[in-house]
């Protein structure tokens, strides 16, 4: 079984950053893909980003040249390195692989 929990949402101003935290538990975490969801009130959930297990990366246009998806095979730990954020980012940021989600942190971007 895998379990994801998220770290690092929080309120920041338009134009400013944020790291989200994915810490993943359970074995084989080196041998699959991880993304990161986003799902903002009365909208349905969509992919933000998702690294494979060999560090291979593809992100939705909508955040294309401002959020960065890496990865720690040692700490088990998936980041989503989020620049230049706008009003239209705030939404829940969820982890996923495999099937399992995280419970997922809250971003709100405003001014």
């Amino acid at each position: 079984q895998v379990q994801f929990v998220e770290s690092g949402g929080g309120l920041v101003q338009p134009g400013g950053s944020l790291t989200l935290s994915c810490a993943a538990s359970g074995n084989m975490f080196t041998n699959y893909g991880v993304d990161w969801y986003r799902q903002a009130l009365g909208k349905e959930r969509e992919l933000v980003a998702r690294i494979t297990a060999d560090g291979h990366t593809i992100s939705a246009d909508s955040v294309k040249g401002r959020f960065i998806i890496s990865r720690d095979h040692a700490k088990r730990m998936v980041y989503l390195q989020m620049h230049n954020l706008k009003l239209e980012d705030t939404a829940v940021y969820y982890c996923h692989a495999l099937g399992y989600w995280g419970q997922g942190t809250q971003v709100t971007v405003s001014s």
